[in-house]
């Protein structure tokens, strides 16, 4: 399959560029506004055609599917106009702003015949795999789920602090934990979330969450921007837990472990070097060669931007919020 790259953006130039060539699929055109940029990227990973704007890469590019990785509020607007010429989209998470943009985006998709997976690379690391397993078939009685990632932001121009376009802490970093939440106890009852702008930036740098289920099963999320690298989760159950390090965003170059205790017995398990990334492209190209559901579909990004959204109506009503 052949990439075009929307813009320059540090997630696509450090991750996804040299990710993709190490499958069988290749970039072969990247755009932005800075011409001169692009032209800087391209020269470092052997891309065959540069652009000077989004639009022209869309339009004039011979390419099966784009990567769009702009900024957050920006998004929806870019994958329906890479839709509109024809192109398959992995956009980077979140997938759009909010839950109801995610729902127009999903019809607006549905009406094409063009595949859009959200890049959720964590979800197609080996170990996350493997600890799902143990959850559902090793662990009883799921009491309480723990997610947390952060890490100090340097600087104030940074564009994850930018509120117009989507940012903060927990549309960045915050979304992992939200989405593993989700994934392992589903749709909670209620929210009760608070979001801190520590910085006077106009979105938070800071986010706290407990989701409330039946029979007093309760999850706690937080994510920042403000505190040192962290990322974890720990899922406790009546016969056990499980914890993961590094949870997230782990790095290639690292043997990744769970560990843990079942019924009185203990959990080790670790896992080869992954470039999660990679797995991440490798799926998204088989579902459009096979004409398959993506992991991370547009329906997935719809529940957990209910729960982001979750956060944001109890955060600014200051009370507890059923989730919708």
């Amino acid at each position: 399959m052949r990439f075009g790259v929307l813009s320059t953006a540090n997630i696509g130039v450090k991750n996804l560029i040299p990710a993709i060539s190490r499958t069988d699929h290749e970039v072969v055109a990247i755009g932005s506004r800075s011409r001169s940029k692009a032209q800087e990227v391209a020269k470092e990973f052997q891309i065959e055609d540069v652009y000077g704007s989004y639009e022209s890469l869309l339009v004039e590019s011979d390419v099966d599917a784009v990567y769009n990785p702009l900024p957050n509020g920006l998004h929806a607007e870019w994958t329906k106009r890479a839709v509109d010429n024809g192109r398959h989209v992995l956009c980077e998470k979140p997938l759009t702003a909010d839950a109801d943009e995610a729902e127009d985006l999903r019809s607006y998709v549905d009406s094409t015949d063009r595949l859009v997976m959200e890049g959720l690379m964590y979800a197609y690391h080996p170990r996350t795999e493997r600890a799902l397993e143990l959850i559902e078939e090793r662990l009883t009685g799921v009491s309480s789920v723990t997610a947390r990632f952060s890490f100090q932001l340097k600087g104030t121009d940074d564009i994850r602090l930018d509120g117009d376009l989507a940012g903060g802490s927990m549309m960045d970093i915050g979304y992992y934990p939200v989405d593993l939440v989700r994934t392992v106890l589903g749709v909670p009852e209620a929210v009760y979330g608070s979001l801190v702008d520590a910085r006077d930036c106009g979105t938070d740098t800071n986010m706290k969450a407990v989701f409330e289920y039946e029979s007093d099963v309760t999850a706690q999320i937080s994510s920042s921007f403000e505190s040192p690298l962290t990322q974890f989760y720990r899922v406790e159950a009546r016969n056990g837990w499980i914890e993961v390090e590094n949870a997230f965003d782990t790095p290639k170059e690292l043997e990744a472990t769970i560990r843990g205790e079942i019924d009185g017995q203990p959990v080790s398990e670790t896992f080869d070097p992954t470039d999660q990334y990679a797995r991440e492209v490798t799926h998204f190209g088989n579902c459009v060669d096979e004409n398959r559901t993506p992991r991370t579909d547009i329906s997935r990004a719809i529940e957990n931007m209910n729960l982001v959204d979750s956060i944001r109506r109890s955060d600014t009503r200051e009370e507890r919020v059923p989730v919708k």
